[in-house]
């Protein structure tokens, strides 16, 4: 029993998001006949979402300290069109377009950051405010009119990694960055084992690391060669490397860093992470400055997509990006959410709506059914809190026992709403 939880981790919440990701392709590629992975759809879901799940990114750090971000579309689609405008009427380059949607991004989110930190207003009131005034900004700017972009943008937006290299059935830019992918797991498993070693801690048994490092080297296999076996010219799309780079990033930044540790204590108690010397005025900066970076990121990844930047962009894109933190396992309360869960998130609902797609289900439906799942999945959430109760995966397989959930980042456990001196309430 001790070597099942081990080989299983921690994060019993997020693997049953795993899990329902899995029995979701599952359910789908029976009923639509083969259609889901196949290397088009698969390639054509990452990015058709890969946007949004760049905002999910970004998302879930905010959620965690606490607040709320409703205007990430509009600063992605205020970005979208001043680069755009920027590149066809300015003449630069389009690293350079790039460059300058970070730094619309950055100056966007230093606002923002600015009245939240340090004047005090809520985050759902001042990103509220400003989802209406970037809207209006970026139509006055584009003048309610399409700006295309260059090919080198729609190359990141839309392309995919290119061919090179002798004949091997594949692509092997995908072969290579898979390749790579199972050396780093290998890799990541040695240095962790050597380490607790060093440390002499106590060590799960060699099977159970062998079987981990199976398990995941081969869904790192299948899905290379999914993404490398398409029609000639297509492989794994370049936003979806850009997706993968953030997410390894941000990961890293939210679990390894002292600064990502300060964003859950700020969520998890504000009044003890005050006590304890952290600067909550800056913790609650950087997290919106970081939302707004990575909104004009994927602003510039979707003009790139769609091959131009229109009024119409980024309408309804921070309910997405919510809802995906949500349903990857964050806390409504805040303190609690990952990275990885909530991309997984948003790949349950991107999952959902092709899937729905393909069977020929209405958009109307499609939305009704997306609404429950989120009602579903906050509700659960807030009941199994409530209840102390285990998450559904807990509850079929009870042996996995309740002990991992520990305070650490991104658990489950909670504790009472403690008072803070601004009318809020945090969790001690």
């Amino acid at each position: 029993m001790s070597s099942l939880k081990q080989l299983f981790g921690g994060g019993i919440r997020q693997y049953g998001m795993v899990i329902a990701l899995l029995a979701l392709i599952a359910f789908f590629q029976w009923r639509t006949g083969g259609l889901v992975l196949t290397p088009s759809n698969a390639q054509n879901i990452i990015i058709g979402n890969s946007y949004i799940l760049i905002l999910a990114i970004g998302m879930v750090l905010v959620i965690i300290a606490g607040h709320i971000d409703l205007s990430v579309g509009s600063v992605a689609a205020v970005t979208g069109i001043i680069v755009a405008i920027a590149l066809r009427d300015w003449g630069i380059p389009w690293w350079a377009g790039i460059l300058l949607g970070l730094a619309v991004g950055a100056v966007i989110g230093a606002w923002q950051g600015f009245w939240v930190a340090y004047v005090g207003i809520p985050g759902f009131i001042t990103t509220l405010a400003g989802m209406m005034l970037f809207r209006g900004l970026n139509q006055r700017i584009g003048h309610s009119s399409t700006v295309p972009v260059p090919e080198e943008l729609q190359r990141i937006g839309a392309g995919y990694l290119w061919e090179w290299g002798p004949n091997t059935g594949l692509n092997n830019s995908t072969l290579l960055l898979g390749a790579l992918a199972v050396v780093a797991v290998v890799w990541s498993e040695l240095r962790r084992r050597a380490r607790a070693t060093r440390l002499g801690l106590e060590q799960p048994p060699l099977w159970v690391v062998v079987v981990r490092v199976v398990v995941v080297a081969a869904v790192i296999a299948y899905v290379t060669f999914l993404f490398g076996s398409g029609r000639y010219g297509t492989s794994f799309p370049i936003a979806g490397l850009v997706l993968v780079a953030l997410v390894i990033l941000y990961n890293f930044v939210a679990s390894r860093t002292i600064g990502g540790r300060h964003v859950y204590a700020v969520g998890g108690n504000r009044a003890a992470a005050a006590l304890s010397g952290i600067n909550i005025r800056h913790v609650n900066f950087f997290v919106m400055m970081n939302m707004s970076i990575l909104a004009a990121v994927a602003g510039m990844v979707f003009v790139g997509r769609a091959t131009a930047s229109g009024p119409s962009d980024g309408n309804m894109w921070e309910l997405d990006a919510i809802a995906a933190v949500f349903i990857g396992g964050a806390a409504v309360s805040g303190g609690v959410g990952t990275v990885v869960g909530s991309v997984i998130g948003g790949l349950v609902m991107a999952v959902l709506n092709n899937g729905l797609q393909l069977m020929g289900v209405g958009s109307d439906t499609t939305q009704i059914i997306k609404g429950l799942v989120l009602l579903v999945a906050v509700a659960f959430d807030v009941h199994s809190k409530v209840t102390g109760r285990p998450s559904i995966i807990g509850l079929v397989f009870p042996w996995l026992g309740r002990k991992n959930r520990g305070a650490t980042p991104g658990s489950d456990e909670t504790g009472p709403e403690v008072p803070v001196a601004d009318g809020a309430s945090s969790r001690g």
